[in-house]
């Protein structure tokens, strides 16, 4: 069965600033900002939400099908789906516009700072849900272009499949009547801690009145290290977190996690379980650079 996973595919250049920004910007001058950070390592790697949470399910054995828009610089990342076995008929190419790129600085304490270029991205919203596609039995709306959230969330709705939202760093792009729409629509709302918080605060609710809504069936909140919070029916449940090996990179750790729930869930596990093997998935991307270069040992996926 596949999984319809909305989203963006980007490329993104990532670099490490061996300083604190917190040593560099001084709070009481952010009206005359300047700032420079020497960052003498630099790499390019595939990236973008749609494309690294695919990444983790393929390995774990799921069936991503990918809907995003790239553009005329894409045949590498398309033939690097392609590679995977995956099917591209879902992504839309632009000849007109560059692919979507992200351009990320990464300091000592794994704060980040990150400009990002939508490019193709802005015209997602041309793409549709596919109906007709019995094989696709659960999706997920990540970060793309506004409108394409908005319309593949309505599109997935009405299609019947149940889908997780999850805004990521889109989150403040909506309001509470506009974020209350999403979360009418999907069967689980997946954040990290500021994100929740965010969204509590503009829907004007708590994470323990959100889970009671009858059409969630979880809401699970991202705590980093310290594993994450998962809300059922007004009852929350810690899942501790895993230690990683090492901590070297932490861009893409939040869609290694979804790739891991979106494989639970498309098993049918229980939400518990799914997190759990969330957070050590989590914990082997976050001792790799990039988003896309962890891998996932046939023993953790046996036991899982």
């Amino acid at each position: 069965m596949s999984v319809l996973i909305c989203g963006s595919l980007a490329f993104d250049t990532i670099s490490n600033f061996a300083g604190r920004f917190a040593q560099q910007i001084l709070p009481e001058h952010v009206h005359i900002l300047n700032v420079s950070f020497l960052v003498p390592t630099m790499r390019r790697e595939f990236g973008g939400c749609a494309g690294n949470i695919a990444y983790s399910l393929h390995l774990l054995g799921g069936t991503p099908l990918v809907m995003g828009a790239v553009g005329s610089d894409s045949e590498p990342y398309l033939a690097r789906l392609r590679g995977w076995g995956l099917e591209t008929s879902q992504i839309l190419v632009r000849d007109d516009t560059y692919t979507a790129q992200a351009m990320i600085i990464t300091d000592a304490d794994n704060n980040q700072i990150t400009a990002f270029h939508p490019g193709a991205m802005q015209t997602a919203h041309d793409l549709r849900v596919p109906t007709g596609r019995p094989d696709i039995t659960l999706g997920i709306i990540a970060p793309d272009g506004r409108e394409a959230m908005r319309s593949h969330a309505e599109q997935m709705a009405a299609a019947g499949i149940p889908f997780v939202f999850d805004p990521g760093q889109n989150l403040p792009l909506f309001d509470g009547t506009e974020l209350a729409a999403f979360v009418a629509q999907a069967s689980w709302v997946a954040v990290n801690d500021y994100e929740g918080k965010m969204l509590c605060e503009r829907m004007g609710t708590s994470l323990e009145a959100l889970s009671r809504r009858p059409n969630l069936r979880g809401v699970i909140v991202t705590l980093a290290g310290q594993g994450c919070e998962l809300w059922q029916q007004g009852q929350r449940q810690h899942v501790p977190g895993v230690a990683a090996a090492a901590v070297l990179d932490p861009t893409g750790c939040g869609d290694a996690f979804r790739g891991a729930l979106l494989h639970g869930l498309s098993l049918g596990w229980d939400l518990p379980r799914c997190v759990a093997l969330g957070n050590q998935v989590g914990a082997l991307k976050i001792a790799q650079h990039g988003c896309q270069n962890h891998q996932i040992p046939a023993a953790l996926i046996a036991a899982a």
